[in-house]
């Protein structure tokens, strides 16, 4: 067992010259030992900080004596403090949670807080070597992936970890060998209080039991899982780096995921859903799933799509598996002569005359008025096209035509003299034909989110 804990934590994971870290502290002898730690480096380099950071849950009696120790303690020994408390309680019921997911979720709040306060300071934590291999097991029986497997690592998104290589056993003999006071969560004896206090409690101590090397074992195995779990996630950035991004769209071509090893391609998904914004977060392997087969069973000039969550749509198209926000909906908006309109998907000007891309409506008569606008198809809707007998309905003109529905609801509909007179992609309506010039004319350009689909 290592006689000083300082030996067992990798510098790179210590503060560095000039630098202030904010330090979790609940009171406990975890947490006591770490900010004794980082008192002690910092005082040896003189030139860097430490500011502990008590977050009081409001869930005990006692939960004011905690607070009440640590801040006593920091000011014994010279540390800043500060402190924060959240209606856990509240917060659960609110959100749906378990008390302990709520406490988490607002004690990482005000850690955060207290780090931007700092000028985006790094949060230290006392998770150790078997907090480490209670959340392997934790995420095994609650069913996971290879990050899951990975347990913590030791730095990531702002948080550090120095004391992942440290045992519980080895903490407690140096809190005994430097008299490092502390005070005890009495929750933390109760199996019954939290999922991880049962593992902590009846489960780990059989583990040893069969092996005392159980958590060295763990952990050693989560380091091995770490360094393939970077590996493939570096191996699926490479990969997605053709992908294109643009506001409320990510899009990847259908070759670049189906050339990929099958254990690549579902960090390929989660990068596309990294570059469109919403994260990964309620990404499960369904979906995950879902989108691999549609990626790889749609065939060529068809369309698949699928729902996902935080409102994402994802669809096959021409050769690209496109993710996308949901839009907003669109309206009816009136063309003014000469003046471009953005709407939707797509760019619109009225013209007295034929320039590019668009639809040619003959020239208003002296008994209509001149208001042409823009608007979504809707039920009902029907237009009589050159070549048909009589009128059909929008939605069966866009089922002729493989329009997907999705789509067709995204089409600029042309009304003139408040009547359907022509939709993009179908053709004009027979009675609103042109003949010749002068005629009204709307250019239409599809915006520069869909170029790829061009």
């Amino acid at each position: 067992m290592r006689s000083d804990l300082l030996a067992g934590v990798s510098p790179r994971l210590l503060p560095e010259c000039g630098e202030t870290v904010v330090c979790a502290v609940s009171g406990g002898l975890d947490s006591m030992c770490l900010l004794d730690l980082l008192v002690r480096w910092c005082g040896r380099r003189q030139d860097c900080r430490v500011i502990a950071a008590h977050f009081n849950h409001r869930l005990r009696s006692t939960a004011n004596r905690d607070e009440a120790f640590v801040r006593d303690w920091c000011a014994e020994n010279g540390v800043p403090f500060v402190s924060g408390s959240g209606d856990v309680r509240a917060a659960a019921a609110l959100e749906g949670l378990s008390l302990e997911e709520a406490a988490r979720k607002l004690r990482y709040a005000f850690l955060r807080e207290a780090a931007a306060d700092q000028g985006g300071a790094r949060i230290y934590t006392a998770h150790h070597a078997d907090d480490n291999a209670e959340t392997i097991l934790m995420n095994l029986v609650r069913g996971t992936g290879l990050t899951g497997l990975a347990g913590m690592m030791p730095s990531r998104d702002g948080i550090v970890r120095p004391l992942l290589e440290i045992s519980r056993d080895e903490l407690e003999a140096y809190a005994a060998a430097r008299s490092i006071p502390h005070v005890e969560d009495e929750t933390n004896a109760d199996p019954d209080a939290a999922a991880r206090n049962f593992l902590r409690l009846q489960v780990m101590p059989l583990l040893k039991q069969a092996n005392p090397r159980a958590v060295e074992h763990m952990n050693q195995t989560a380091r091995q899982l770490q360094a393939l779990d970077c590996f493939l996630e570096e191996e699926a950035r490479r990969r997605t780096a053709c992908a294109e991004t643009r506001k409320g769209q990510a899009a990847l071509p259908l070759e670049e995921l189906r050339a990929a090893p099958e254990s690549v391609r579902p960090r390929m998904l989660l990068r596309l859903f990294d570059l469109l914004g919403v994260g990964r977060k309620d990404i499960g392997a369904i979906h995950l799933q879902a989108l691999l087969d549609m990626a790889g069973h749609t065939d060529p000039g068809k369309e698949g799509r699928a729902s996902l969550p935080h409102g994402v749509t994802a669809r096959c198209s021409r050769g690209w598996l496109i993710l996308e926000t949901r839009p907003q909906p669109l309206t009816e908006a009136r063309l003014l002569p000469g003046e471009t309109l953005r709407w939707g998907d797509f760019r619109l000007t009225l013209l007295d005359r034929l320039e590019g891309e668009g639809l040619a409506l003959r020239a208003r008569t002296k008994s209509e008025s001149g208001e042409v606008t823009v608007r979504p198809c809707v039920p009902g809707d029907r237009m009589t096209l050159p070549g048909t007998r009589g009128a059909r309905s929008v939605k069966r003109l866009c089922l002729d035509r493989h329009i997907a529905p999705e789509e067709r609801d995204r089409l600029p509909a042309i009304c003139a003299a408040g009547r359907l007179a022509a939709v993009w992609r179908l053709g004009v309506d027979l009675e609103f034909l042109p003949e010749g010039e002068p005629c009204r004319f709307i250019q239409i350009k599809q915006t520069e989110e869909n170029d790829h689909e061009k």
